[in-house]
């Protein structure tokens, strides 16, 4: 029988401290945030779940989710509230509320808050790769760069594609992220 894991109280917000089956709601868990690059919840605490990450994302207009880029798993997103603008192999193409974004391995993508108020973007991805050297990459793209989204030249290095943008600081989660 699986047991259920506990869940701890830490400076910001509820984590899961052992393996297990838990139920903790997003606005109790931790969050990291960034002007310009809105906000993720984080269900995982210390340790990543090994097989899929879930993460919500409440993105601004013009918020960049990510760096525009592709991954070696597959990633879906599904939009649970708001608008947001998704950029895929160099096109845009326009989100609403219950679209269902599925990218296979190797597809170029982001995806950027839009519309007159905020967004909720339920992302989830395979990790088979996450960690190796060939997880993925972050390719220039034009479209990408006219929406603060993309890199100027080619890397495989996260942290020299988001060494332009402010990074995302660990926050409980601010009332009004989350519709009701």
């Amino acid at each position: 029988m699986t047991p259920e894991a506990p869940l701890e109280q830490r400076e910001h917000g509820l984590t899961p401290a052992g393996q297990g089956w838990f139920v903790l709601n997003a606005r109790d868990a931790p969050w990291r945030h960034a002007p310009g690059r809105g906000s993720v919840g984080d269900f995982e605490g210390d340790s990543e779940f090994p097989q899929v990450g879930v993460n919500p994302f409440v993105l601004g207009p013009g918020d960049a989710m990510s760096m525009y880029h592709w991954e070696a798993d597959q990633e879906d997103f599904l939009v649970v509230a708001g608008e947001a603008l998704l950029i895929v192999e160099g096109e845009e193409r326009s989100l609403r509320q219950w679209d269902f974004v599925h990218c296979p391995t190797g597809t170029k993508h982001t995806i950027v808050g839009a519309g007159r108020g905020p967004c909720v973007v339920v992302a989830v991805g395979a990790r088979a790769h996450e960690g190796s050297p060939d997880w993925g990459g972050y390719t220039v793209d034009e479209v990408a760069l006219r929406h603060r989204a993309g890199v100027e030249q080619e890397t495989a290095e996260p942290v020299e594609a988001y060494a332009p943008v402010q990074k995302r600081a660990p926050t409980r989660y601010r009332d009004g992220w989350l519709p009701d």
